[in-house]
């Protein structure tokens, strides 16, 4: 077995641990779950009108903390936790291996990308999660850690070799390592605005009687009823959503530098500083989406569901930037090595 293969093993064993992870995050959100729907009144579940609102009010105390046991699985949780750990520690080992093989900083294709951006995504999760472990961040972080995973290893996968002569540079580890570490910080922004729409949603309650009736109502039933008590346990929307924030603040310089280390790698390698390249445009158009994010919500004072959704946009055109442009559209940033 030679160095490339070691780090090829290493990455499935990594996927493996983090599936072990997902599978005991899910447990621990169900057994949450379980007990918040025991908490409801039966009398909740009968009717969605005044009985409705009075289950809202019983189940989410102002602020969104829970007034009730959380009913968590502590033995799930840390097996989740241990296992993340031990995917971090395998991904690292498999991300070393696989530079010693090709000789070079592994970043240099669309395997190497998902499987340095998924190291990158479960630290952070680990970093956040240890203040409070919220079970349903990490389904949803590692969900994605685990599907890129498999992608990688099954469709992006290349042996380890050198690169072309125009990423022989130490721009490839500026440049591209700092855009992976950005994916990865802005991964878990995602969870948490998802998880903070949710939870905004639950806190606002069921329509009242005489408003106008709206697309969303059914989403506001589901999310308000007692299948999703578990939001009780979760920190208020206020707070998921400063979280968030913190986080695409952080991807966002991140993600500025990237743009900004990319036009200077351009101007050594082709003469130019901007080409209009497809990777350039949506380097560009996803860095529009997160500057009028954070625009909107320290200046505009947007907030709530309006902000999430500027975060949901980013993230997709970050995500296609990485897929679609390597995959389906042919341009000078084409090294997904497929």
């Amino acid at each position: 077995m030679n160095t490339g293969d070691l780090s090829t093993l290493l990455v499935w064993g990594a996927m493996t641990a983090l599936t072990i992870a997902l599978v005991a995050y899910a447990v621990d959100l169900a057994a949450i779950a379980e007990r918040a729907q025991r908490k409801v009144p039966a009398k909740a579940t009968a009717s969605a009108g005044a009985a409705g609102r009075t289950a809202t009010a019983v189940a989410t105390p102002p602020g969104g903390t829970a007034a009730v046991g959380d009913g968590r699985s502590l033995r799930a949780e840390g097996i989740a936790r241990t296992t993340t750990y031990v995917g971090i520690v395998l991904l690292l080992g498999a991300v070393v291996t696989r530079g010693l093989a090709a000789g070079r900083w592994p970043t240099a294709n669309m395997y190497e990308f998902t499987v340095v951006g998924v190291l990158v995504a479960t630290m952070v999760l680990a970093i956040v999660q240890r203040r409070r472990v919220i079970a349903f961040v990490g389904v949803l972080v590692l969900g994605i850690a685990v599907l890129a995973l498999a992608l990688g290893l099954l469709v992006f996968f290349v042996q380890a070799d050198a690169v072309q002569p125009a990423l022989q540079s130490y721009w490839l580890v500026l440049h591209v390592g700092v855009a992976i570490t950005a994916t990865g910080v802005f991964t878990v922004a995602f969870a948490a605005s998802v998880l903070q729409v949710l939870q905004d949603v639950r806190e606002v309650g069921p329509r009242p009687v005489g408003e106008a009736a709206r697309r969303t109502d059914g989403l506001r039933r589901w999310v308000t009823g007692p299948r999703f008590g578990w939001l009780q346990q979760v920190p208020s929307a206020r707070e998921l959503e400063a979280q968030a924030f913190r986080l695409n603040a952080i991807g966002f310089v991140l993600w500025t530098f990237t743009l900004i280390g990319g036009a200077i790698w351009a101007e050594h390698a082709w003469g130019r500083y901007w080409g209009w390249d497809p990777k350039e445009v949506g380097t560009f158009v996803a860095w529009v989406v997160y500057a009028a994010y954070l625009h909107a919500r320290t200046t505009r004072g947007w907030s709530g569901r309006k902000a999430a959704y500027f975060v949901f946009v980013g993230y997709a055109v970050v995500l296609a930037n990485f897929s679609v442009v390597n995959l389906f559209v042919t341009g000078k940033h084409s090294y997904s090595g497929l």
